[in-house]
């Protein structure tokens, strides 16, 4: 039997694993930072609920732009270049990196500057999602397309192992050398995404009216209901459980830990969704793939359950770091079979469009998720809000097993033949 090729031997797929590993790992060092500097500058005028208040409120301000810009991000994705996209998006955020930089240095940083930032980068983000998420399946062959997708959640997960601490070290040590070196992160990030030569595009088929384009991205989500309901899926269940957002709370003001101790909070998930995701690339899932979808998203609100309440146990940093990494791995199980699903399932001309939702329904899962964190946490504290969350994701797992029986029936990964035949999709007439 001949060996199956590693996607990292092929050179334009090495090129954009590690693009994605440096931009995951500035993001996630900045992403800290700046929930870091949104609390600590609100906190300083503002009581704890207050301030928790702008947490959920910078959150929101970063899922604005994925909402308002699904449909056209979606169809850029299918007409552009998806390279030049991906470049572009990568030298945008590596500019709000160098003005947050800047800004920091001159002691001018202020909460109206930390929110335009953060809405820049949600524009950035809501382009590059559906285009990097189209452009992977471009750049390898169909047979080790799965592997692929685990390796690059590996980059992505070990991007945001390490980016977490590094920006809350980096922050501790000189405040403005966070920022900095995001900025030369993202910078080599455009750089590799440079070295990435001419990929085969499909056309678009069908209407060639451009708002008639945007909207068959959501007319074949609606009618795939086995997609439909693994990224939705997504976005009820992390919507409810982010606890994440409620991290900054946890580290100043419930565990005490400060911001070296809230940068390894933030990569306990990480943590474990790196070891998920070096296990997954080894030894891809082959059976019963749409029920360890539920059962993952079950574990991951049982964590955050236990995470919700972990001040109150014997040694709460340990059993809160454990109930993150745990937290973290369920999360890549439940990434990895949805990414495979959407990629396998959906034909390479309205990848960008679907992957163009699917963006918009994980983003939302997470930028929206802070927001309602943060606004539940304004009204009834943070540990209940994170306990409520846990507890709501639970509720979703077994509602989505009733609502989408597709997911159950979801066996393995072997892509389809025919898209005109996709399980799990209504026919029309």
């Amino acid at each position: 039997m001949a060996k199956t090729q590693h996607p990292l031997s092929i050179p334009a797929y090495r090129s954009y694993w590690l693009a994605r590993f440096s931009s995951t790992l500035a993001l996630n060092g900045m992403v800290v930072v700046i929930g870091w500097q949104v609390y600590d500058v609100a906190r300083r005028t503002m009581s704890p609920r207050e301030a928790a208040l702008q947490l959920g409120l910078i959150g929101l301000v970063q899922f604005l732009p994925l909402m308002l810009l699904t449909l056209v991000t979606g169809l850029a994705a299918d007409r552009v270049d998806r390279r030049w996209i991906a470049r572009s998006t990568a030298a945008l955020e590596m500019l709000c990196a160098a003005a947050l930089a800047l800004m920091t240095w001159l002691h001018v940083i202020n909460l109206p500057a930390l929110f335009v930032i953060a809405a820049l980068l949600g524009v950035a983000r809501a382009f590059a999602g559906p285009a990097l998420q189209a452009l992977a399946p471009n750049l390898v062959p169909k047979q080790i397309l799965p592997a692929a997708i685990a390796v690059s959640s590996f980059a992505w997960q070990v991007g945001a192992i390490a980016g977490p601490p590094l920006g809350g070290y980096l922050y501790a040590i000189y405040a403005p050398l966070s920022y900095a070196v995001a900025a030369v992160l993202l910078a080599f990030s455009t750089v590799m995404l440079m070295t990435i030569g001419p990929v085969p595009r499909t056309a678009i088929v069908g209407s060639r009216n451009p708002w008639a384009q945007m909207l068959e991205g959501i007319s074949y989500l609606r009618r795939n209901r086995l997609v439909l309901g693994a990224i939705s899926l997504d976005l009820f269940a992390v919507l409810l459980g982010g606890a994440t957002a409620m991290l900054p709370i946890y580290a100043r003001d419930i565990l005490h830990v400060g911001s070296s101790g809230l940068g390894h909070l933030r990569a306990a998930p990480a943590i474990g969704a790196a070891a998920v995701a070096i296990g997954l690339s080894r030894w891809p899932l082959h059976s019963n793939v749409g029920f360890k979808l539920l059962v993952a998203v079950a574990v991951f609100g049982a964590a955050t359950i236990v995470f919700g309440i972990s001040y109150r146990l014997p040694e709460p940093l340990l059993i809160s770091l454990v109930c993150l990494a745990l937290l973290g791995a369920a999360d890549m199980v439940s990434v990895y079979v949805r990414q495979t699903l959407i990629q396998l399932y959906t034909p390479d001309e309205m990848r960008g469009r679907v992957g163009a939702v699917s963006t918009l329904f994980i983003s939302g899962s997470n930028e929206l998720g802070e927001a309602e964190s943060g606004f539940l946490a304004a009204l009834v504290g943070p540990v209940t809000a994170v306990v409520a969350g846990g507890i709501g994701t639970i509720m979703v797992a077994v509602l989505w097993a009733k609502l989408f029986p597709e997911i159950l029936r979801a066996r393995t990964f072997d892509p389809p033949t025919s898209f005109e035949n996709v399980p799990g999709q209504e026919k029309t007439a």
